[in-house]
Order: structure tokens, then C-alpha cells, then sequence
């Protein structure tokens, strides 16, 4: 990679808080606006196309899916967001020469690993990129959108199939296992290394129908693949379980998808050959634990007569939870839209690559 002059911060944050509003088109799959977006009609369509053929790569890559996730991240580069985010770090604008980072993404989720992409170029480094292998083509399509609205902010980025080469920090997100190789195969460099989260949710039984209804989209939302889907809920001791299926009811069809109904069939499975009581309904297994960690298609849930109680073991958790569903916490229905500011494992990204000046 050649060194890049970074291009200024008020270009930056145009460039992107641009590809925001795109995004958000793509998101609602709408038509080619118009020379005015930034974008020609065979470079829209481009990647309109990239989005409809993700599945193919990905078989949990579907359309709506990925469009959704598209949606998230346009929320999370509208100007007044970006503005109040980066309200925070006023040394961010001056810009000096950028280092080399490396990102090393996830890919259980579509884009996971875009805002790590959006600390590095907006603190004016420069990014060496190797997508997950789950990536179906996703990245190189946004960052040619990219290059599109600004060249110079699209140089600052190389995408690795291999080795990553000569670094001057890493940030790099894998499994519990891959997180321990990072760690020794990149030790002699600053980084941030995440490890496999997921997330719960807490109920205290005042909840109501609309809450309920949201925290579906918590749950099945990537097909509960995400670090910030909620794999299990905490529950008074009184709660009705069909208050849950109820409000989990419009979600039902996602048993039609084939990866999905062959991981609720394989789990319900075992767990009946083990004898384990499940309490299912067709979409969704339901097994009481005091695990956090649920396979896919699977709900853990625990009652509770001590809401301090539960509040003070999720405190002793928190290396293992990305974030927690409920009153007093994350909103029902928001854990997948999260803000530029709500950082993964709660490290400060920005403040970790201002930093390596």
C-alpha cells in the first residue's frame, strides 16, 4: 500500500454521511434516484444487484436481510448522528499521516465489520481489509459505491485475501478460538481483539404487547446470528410464555428458510433424544438454562424472583454480552440498529486509533 495523503475531515464526513443516504435507498430498495445521488444508473443498479445475489453466496445473506442491515447502517450515518458522535473527539480533525491498520471482519452478520471501516478512515488511517469468506461480495460492491462519492477516501482502503503484511495496529473479530491466534500472531501491535458475545434480554412482567412484538425483531433478526441478537431472556416467575409466542407469531415464516429449519430440526433433536424439556411452536425452541449461549433457532429463558439478582450476575457476565434487551437498558427492538457511538465489546475504537498518533 502507498502512503495517502488523508483527505480532509468535513470531505470525510460528506463522503459518507452521502453513501448514508444511499444506503438507506438501497435499503428500501428503491429505484435509481438520479444522477444527483452520486451514482450513474449502471453504478447504482451495480450494486443494487450485488445486494440481490448475496444469498447465493451466502445462504443466510437473503434480501431482506441484507437490505435491513443496509437500512441500520444509514441510521447510523445520518449527519445529526455522525455530528454528536464525533462531538466527542475534537483532536479527530487534525488529521496528521495516517497509520496502517489492519480489520480483519466477522460475517454473521451482512457489513458487521463497517464501522470499525468507518473509525479507521474517519480518524484519517489507512485501512488494509480482509472481509470474512461469509462477506458474499458485499464489501468490494459498498467500497466501489465508495469510490464513487470520493476516490480519495475509497485509496485509502486495500482489501487482503492474504497475509496482511507490515501493520501499525490491528483490529481483528473471531471466534473465543481465533481470537486466541490474534492474540499471539499479532501481539507485538496495538489492538483491539473481539471475541465471540452474544446478548439477553430481561423482562419484569410490565412489558407491553408493542415491547413484546419488538423484542422479536431482537431475537430473529439475521436469523439470531448477530453478537447483538438476543439468544436468552430473563423472566419473573409469573411470566406467561405464551405472552412470548404471541408476540413472536409474525416472525413464523422464517422456518421456510432452509439453513434455519434444518438447525431447529437437528436441535430439537438432540435435545428430545437427550431429554431435555422444550417448549417449541413450530419456529422457535424455547429451553429453560442458565446458559446465555442458544444454537440457532433456540430461545434460552430463566425466571427470576430477584430482578437485583439478575442485574448483578449479568454484571459478572459482561465480558460475554454485547449488549442487554429491556427497561433500563438497550430498547426493545433496537440491539440490531445500533448507534456509531455503541461500540462492540464497549471498547472505544475511536479512541484506540486517535491514539496511534
Amino acid at each position: 500500500m502507498s502512503t495517502i495523503a488523508p483527505t480532509g475531515l468535513p470531505a470525510r464526513i460528506k463522503a459518507f454521511t452521502q453513501l448514508g443516504l444511499l444506503l438507506g435507498a438501497f435499503g428500501n430498495k428503491q429505484p435509481w434516484p438520479g444522477h444527483t445521488c452520486g451514482l450513474t444508473g449502471p453504478e447504482y443498479n451495480a450494486f443494487d444487484q450485488a445486494v440481490s445475489r448475496a444469498h447465493v453466496l451466502n445462504g443466510w445473506y437473503t434480501e431482506p436481510e441484507v437490505r435491513h442491515a443496509l437500512s441500520a447502517l444509514s441510521a447510523m450515518l445520518h449527519p445529526q448522528a455522525l455530528e454528536k458522535w464525533l462531538a466527542n473527539y475534537p483532536m479527530i480533525a487534525d488529521v496528521g499521516h495516517g497509520k496502517k491498520v489492519g480489520i480483519i471482519m466477522a460475517g454473521n452478520v451482512p457489513l458487521v465489520g463497517f464501522h470499525d471501516l468507518l473509525c479507521v478512515l474517519l480518524t484519517g488511517h489507512l485501512a488494509k481489509v480482509k472481509p470474512s469468506s461469509d462477506d458474499a461480495g458485499l464489501l468490494p460492491a459498498l467500497l466501489a459505491v465508495l469510490a464513487c462519492l470520493a476516490p480519495d477516501l475509497a485509496a485509502q482502503v486495500t482489501l487482503v485475501d492474504g497475509k496482511m503484511g507490515a501493520l501499525d495496529a490491528i483490529i481483528a473479530t473471531g471466534s473465543n478460538n481465533t481470537a486466541r491466534y490474534f492474540e499471539h500472531y499479532f501481539g507485538n501491535l496495538p489492538r483491539i481483539v473481539r471475541k465471540g458475545r452474544t446478548s439477553v434480554a430481561v423482562l419484569d412482567g410490565t412489558e407491553t404487547a408493542e415491547e413484546l412484538d419488538a423484542l422479536g425483531e431482537d431475537v430473529f433478526r439475521f436469523f439470531g446470528m448477530g453478537c447483538r441478537n438476543v439468544s436468552k431472556v430473563y423472566m419473573p416467575e409469573n411470566f406467561d410464555l405464551d405472552r412470548l409466542f404471541r408476540a413472536f407469531f409474525r416472525w413464523k415464516d422464517i422456518i421456510n428458510h432452509h439453513k434455519y429449519a434444518n438447525n431447529y430440526d437437528y436441535n430439537k433433536a438432540v435435545w428430545l433424544m437427550d431429554r431435555v424439556p422444550i417448549t417449541e411452536n413450530g419456529f422457535l425452541l424455547l429451553k429453560e438454562d442458565q446458559g446465555v449461549n442458544s444454537p440457532v433457532a433456540s430461545l434460552l429463558y430463566e425466571r427470576y424472583s430477584d430482578r437485583n439478582a439478575v442485574e448483578e450476575r449479568l454484571r459478572g457476565l459482561e465480558e460475554s454480552l454485547q449488549c442487554i434487551v429491556g427497561h433500563g437498558h438497550v430498547p426493545f427492538g433496537t440491539a440490531q440498529r445500533p448507534g456509531p457511538g455503541e461500540f462492540a465489546d464497549n471498547v472505544d475504537t475511536m479512541q484506540f486509533l486517535l491514539e496511534l498518533r
